[in-house]
C-alpha cells in the first residue's frame, strides 16, 4: 500500500527524489530498435511502414487516407451519447484555446523605422492517437482543436489499426468534430517516422504531437530537429495538496484515477492533517478492489505513491513547486489563496469539485501537459504550439546612417569586419586595408 511519511526535512525529499527518478532513464535497446525503424522508413517509405505494421500490429496498414467525408460517416455511427459528449467537450476546448490567439504586430517610429512580428499557423501537423485495445477520442480533441484554431493548413492523424480490422467510431467522430483533414491507419515508431520523412502515401509534416508508448515517445525524441514535437511525455502523475477540510473519499478517488494509467504513474498527497492522511489510506484500501484495474493501481501506489504529512501548508506548496507535477489539485478551504504561489505545475485544479478528469475530458484547458518535473520550464500544449513567428525590419537610409556607428563598433568588437562593411558600403565607404 502507499507509504505515509511525516516530513522531517529529509525523508520527504528522499521519497520524492526516488519517485521522480522513475522516468529519467533512456532504454538503449528501445532507442536502437526505433532508430532502425526510422532509417528503414526513410529509405523504403510505404513498404517499410506496411511491413512493420504487419509485424507489430498483426494486420495490414491502410495507407489510403480516410478523408473528411468518410470521417463524417463514422461520426454518424458513433454512439449518440458519446458523440454529444465529444461535441460539448469540443466547445469548451475551442472557447479556452481561442483566448490564446495572438496577432501579428507592427510598430512605426517617427524616423520611418518599422519593426514587427508575423504570426501564422504551421503548414502541416501530424497527430498521433494511440489505438489497438485502447481508444482516446479526448486526445484527438486536445491535439487537433488548438492546431485548427492556430491556422494549421493540414492536420493529418495516424492511429494504429485494430487486429480485427474495425475502426473506432468515437476516435473517428472526434477527428471529424476537431477538423482533422485525413487519417491513416498505422501506428508505432513507423507511423511517426512516416510523418517526419514523408512517404508516397503519407504527407511529411512540420510537427508531430500526441501521446504514445515508449516506442512512439522515443521516435519523437530521435526525430526532433527534423520535425518539431510537442514534448517527451513520461508517466502520468498527480499531486494533491489538502488541509483538514478535505474529503478523504475525494482524495483517494483522485489518487486512484491517476494510478490506473500505468504501473509507473505517480500519485502523491501532501497534507497538513494526520487525520486526512490516515483516512485516505483507509479509503484506498476499501475502494481499490472494486476497480477494474486494481492490480495496476496497487502496484503504482506502492512503488510510486506517497502521502506526506507536512507541518504547515507553506511546506506543501514548496514541495509541490519542487516536484513540478503534471496535475496539481488543491483541496483546501480557500484554494484560490494558493494559485499565485504554485509556480510549477502543468495544470492546477482548485477546490474539491474540480477533479483531474474534468481537465482530461471537458473543462477546456489542454490535457497534454509536461511530466517528470518539466513543468518547471515547459508549458501545456496550446495554440502557441502550432504557430511560427517571424520578425521583420524596415529602415530608411537616414535611420540606418544614424545607427551605423553603433553597428560597426559592435561588428568590429566581435572581429566581423564583413558585417561592418555591409553597413559601410551603403554609404560609399569601402575598407581598403
Amino acid at each position: 500500500m502507499i507509504q505515509v511519511i511525516e516530513a522531517d526535512g529529509k525523508r520527504e525529499y528522499e521519497a520524492l527524489s526516488s519517485i521522480s527518478a522513475r522516468s529519467g532513464q533512456v532504454d538503449r535497446r528501445v532507442t536502437a530498435e526505433v532508430q532502425k525503424i526510422i532509417d528503414d522508413v526513410g529509405a523504403r517509405g510505404d513498404e517499410a511502414v506496411m511491413e512493420y505494421t504487419r509485424r507489430f500490429d498483426g494486420t495490414d496498414a491502410r495507407l489510403v487516407a480516410i478523408m473528411r467525408d468518410e470521417l463524417s460517416e463514422y461520426a454518424q455511427n458513433c454512439d449518440t451519447a458519446v458523440y454529444n459528449a465529444l461535441k460539448n467537450a469540443a466547445r469548451n476546448i475551442q472557447d479556452f484555446h481561442r483566448s490564446q490567439l495572438t496577432q501579428s504586430w507592427l510598430t512605426t517610429e517617427e524616423n520611418g523605422v518599422m519593426t514587427g512580428q508575423r504570426i501564422r499557423g504551421l503548414g502541416r501537423v501530424g497527430i498521433y492517437v494511440p489505438g489497438g485495445t485502447a481508444a482516446y477520442p479526448s486526445s484527438v480533441l486536445m491535439n487537433a482543436i488548438p492546431a485548427r484554431i492556430a491556422g494549421v493548413k493540414k492536420i493529418i492523424m495516424v492511429t494504429p489499426p485494430s487486429k480485427n480490422g474495425k475502426i473506432n467510431n468515437a476516435v473517428m467522430a472526434a477527428a471529424f468534430i476537431a477538423g482533422v483533414d485525413k487519417v491513416y491507419l498505422c501506428g508505432g515508431a513507423q507511423a511517426v517516422a512516416a510523418l517526419a520523412h514523408g512517404t508516397d502515401s503519407i504527407d511529411r509534416v512540420d510537427k508531430i504531437v500526441g501521446p504514445g508508448n515508449i516506442y512512439v515517445a522515443t521516435a519523437k525524441r530521435l526525430l526532433f530537429g527534423k520535425v518539431d514535437i510537442d514534448m517527451i511525455a513520461g508517466p502520468s502523475e498527480i499531486l494533491v495538496i489538502a488541509d483538514d477540510t478535505a474529503d478523504p473519499d475525494f482524495i483517494a478517488a483522485d489518487l486512484m484515477s491517476q494510478a490506473e494509467h500505468d504501473i509507473l504513474a505517480s500519485s502523491i498527497l501532501l497534507t497538513t492533517s494526520k487525520r486526512i492522511a490516515h483516512k485516505t489510506v483507509e479509503r484506498l484500501k476499501d475502494k481499490i478492489s472494486n476497480l477494474s484495474r486494481a492490480d495496476i493501481i496497487r502496484r503504482s501506489l506502492k512503488d510510486f505513491g506517497a502521502i506526506i504529512i507536512c507541518g504547515e501548508i507553506s511546506k506543501a506548496v514548496d514541495l509541490a513547486n519542487r516536484l513540478a507535477p503534471e496535475h496539481l489539485e488543491v483541496m483546501c478551504e480557500n484554494p484560490m489563496d494558493y494559485i499565485s504561489r504554485l509556480d510549477n505545475a502543468g495544470s492546477v485544479f482548485l477546490g474539491k469539485y474540480s477533479p483531474e478528469p474534468l481537465g482530461d475530458y471537458y473543462a477546456g484547458p489542454n490535457h497534454v501537459l509536461p511530466t517528470g518535473g518539466t513543468a518547471r520550464f515547459f508549458s501545456p500544449l496550446s495554440v502557441d504550439s502550432f504557430v511560427k513567428k517571424s520578425s521583420f525590419i524596415y529602415y530608411t537610409r537616414e535611420a540606418l546612417k544614424e545607427a551605423s556607428e553603433d553597428i560597426v563598433t559592435l561588428a568590429n568588437a566581435e572581429g566581423l569586419d564583413a558585417h561592418a562593411n555591409s553597413v559601410h558600403v551603403r554609404f560609399g565607404i569601402e575598407r581598403n586595408d
